[in-house]
């Protein structure tokens, strides 16, 4: 057995370097986050060859003083925390002083800095075995300058792992990007190979703060996203959420914010999907830009040498708090809803009462507050006879009340049995009858479900489950639980459990997966969701095979009625399957499709 020996201070570092340096883009991000956390309102980044050869940062923060700099070399040396109360309540990006030691053991660093508006600054340079700090004066404004070149020229092996410069400069950019979505107040300019890449400005209103999420997000999602901002049990969840339609294939478009730094998580992502759950089309993803502040307390940030997870203490509160509000603004979302430039709140047309009488395809309960046949005749007037001289024709209503007229418009033809055809202040509107149809009639049936209760049926002969020591014991503890669930759950040994009564919707399901499912999710979680998403599948098979079908010929006033209906239904914008039931297609479309004005 080899003796047991100190390793060297570089040797220490380097090792430290293996998990906080993993690439250029690291660097960078530890740069920006000391640069943030130093109070700067500019920052400025220099990238070469992908940032192997060279990374600098400038800022306008406080700077570091004299008798700092070479401490700030050193590891484990840090001025954002000092006692364990302050780890326990971090509220800055960066604090465990690994940063600078780590990139100066791998690479040649240079600082210049200075910590007053007027006489000079200091430069700190780092580098050779015993990585001494050599001191200078330097001309420099207020503010912090870092420089790193040569990466992982000490350590050639670390470098073979490196992707080509364009991939690695891509890293360094959805860096930037992240942070600046995180950080509105700040200006963030990025100068790869000499050229400016990126001028981000500081965004002070929200108009400001929707530019740049369009310029980094793209103004695709900006057109397709409303804003969110709730507050609840000393939670704040903000930001934009896109609309179902604007589903994704990949989760490539999910920034997430916790009190400013970017995370991935678990239950985070969790709450998101469950919110969704309802409107997305299968193995879709929803795309969305948030941020949760919450008292810095109540999160732990040291779980990751990366800083990328964080551990919230209450995280079921959290994980509720989330989908409650996401599921909330997803519910609201009706035809017409935008989210206009400037405005806190999407917009949301007053709707007419409706009907929410049971609706079957046999008898086609629509609203009753819709157009009667007068009204409608008067509509279809202007359809009428396209030979008669325009100034015979009666005043038309769509065009008298153009402001005022529905979201959806009016209905004008039915297409093949399938589809409704209605003009409104946009344009044209096309409609998918029996999707739109079946949304209307599942939420209805949820609605009515959840007035009446879960009913619950005992089994004549009770199920024996074996389990786990550990899954019993949950089951005993979540008895409430299960019991508002619909289940009746039974300890009957040490690793056995019997299930004595079931929801009545799920008397024919397969309920032992069921239960294991429920337990792991109590166990992750702390809820679960799987009843009621068993119960809204078998809800909503019965809402398609209940709503109108192909073919069916409506009436103007049923298709009316449909339109008024949908505008008053929650998550009307999908079928219970996740696909769109209408789609708009405006005048200037429709004009650009004929050439008109060419």
């Amino acid at each position: 057995m080899p003796k047991i020996h100190l390793l060297s201070p570089r040797l220490a570092n380097q090792i430290a370097a293996g998990e906080v340096v993993e690439r250029p883009a690291s660097v960078i991000k530890e740069l920006l986050e000391n640069s943030i956390d130093s109070g700067a309102s500019r920052i400025e980044i220099d990238v070469e060859s992908g940032g192997v050869k060279l990374m600098r940062v400038r800022d306008n923060g406080c700077g570091i003083g004299e008798e700092d700099l070479p401490l700030a070399l050193s590891r484990h040396a840090t001025s954002k925390i000092e006692q364990l109360d302050d780890l326990e309540a971090v509220a800055t990006l960066g604090f465990r002083g690994e940063a600078l030691a780590s990139i100066s053991s791998v690479a040649r660093l240079a600082i210049a800095t200075n910590d007053q508006d007027r006489g000079p600054g200091w430069k700190a340079e780092a580098e050779g075995r015993d990585m001494a700090v050599n001191l200078a004066p330097v001309a420099h404004p207020r503010g912090t300058t870092v420089e790193v070149r040569d990466l992982f020229f000490n350590t050639p092996a670390r470098r073979k792992f490196l992707r080509t410069e364009t991939t690695e400069y891509k890293r360094i950019d959805e860096v930037l990007r992240k942070l600046s979505l995180s950080h509105f107040d700040i200006d963030f300019t990025l100068r790869n190979n000499g050229k400016v890449v990126h001028q981000f400005r500081a965004a002070g209103t929200q108009l400001e703060q929707e530019r740049r999420v369009a310029a980094i997000c793209g103004p695709a999602f900006m057109e397709n996203a409303i804003y969110v901002d709730m507050e609840a049990a000393g939670l704040r969840l903000w930001g934009w959420v896109g609309l179902p339609t604007f589903s994704r294939s990949q989760a490539d478009l999910q920034h997430f914010f916790v009190n400013g730094r970017s995370i991935r998580d678990k239950l985070v992502t969790h709450a998101v999907r469950q919110a969704y759950q309802d409107v997305m089309y299968h193995g879709r993803h929803p795309a969305f830009v948030l941020y949760l502040e919450l008292n810095p307390a109540d999160v732990d940030v040291n779980v990751h040498p990366t800083k990328h997870e964080v551990r919230f203490r209450d995280s079921r509160t959290v994980h509720d708090f989330l989908f409650r509000s996401l599921h909330r603004c997803v519910a609201d979302i009706r035809p017409g809803d935008s989210n206009q430039a400037g405005d806190s709140e999407p917009t949301e047309t007053p709707l007419p009462a409706v009907d929410r009488s049971p609706v079957t395809q046999a008898s086609i309960s629509f609203s009753e507050k819709s157009p009667g046949p007068n009204r409608v005749a008067e509509q279809m007037a202007v359809y009428g006879d396209l030979h008669v001289p325009e100034t015979s024709i009666s005043p038309s209503p769509l065009a008298q009340t153009d402001e005022t007229l529905p979201p959806l418009g009016y209905a004008i033809a039915q297409l093949k049995g399938i589809y409704i055809l209605a003009e409104n202040a946009a344009g044209l509107v096309l409609v998918d009858m029996h999707a739109a149809h079946e949304r209307i009639t599942y939420e209805r049936m949820k609605q009515a479900f959840d007035a009446e209760g879960l009913m619950s049926q005992p089994l004549l002969v009770p199920k024996t489950l074996a389990v786990s020591q550990a899954e019993a014991d949950t089951a005993e503890e979540q008895s409430a639980v299960f019991e508002s669930l619909g289940f009746q759950l039974q300890r009957a040994g040490p690793e056995s459990l019997l299930v004595r009564q079931v929801p009545a919707l799920l008397r024919d399901a397969d309920v032992e997966p069921l239960v294991r499912d429920v337990l792991s999710d109590l166990v992750s979680h702390g809820n679960s969701d799987r009843i009621r998403e068993h119960l809204n599948e078998i809800m909503a098979n019965m809402a398609c095979h209940c709503s109108v079908r192909a073919n069916r010929k409506l009436s103007i006033a049923e298709m009316n009625a449909l339109l008024r209906d949908m505008e008053a239904t929650e998550r009307s914008g999908q079928c219970n399957h996740g696909r769109p039931t209408w789609t708009q297609m405006s005048l200037g479309e429709l004009d650009k499709l004929f050439l008109r004005g060419r």
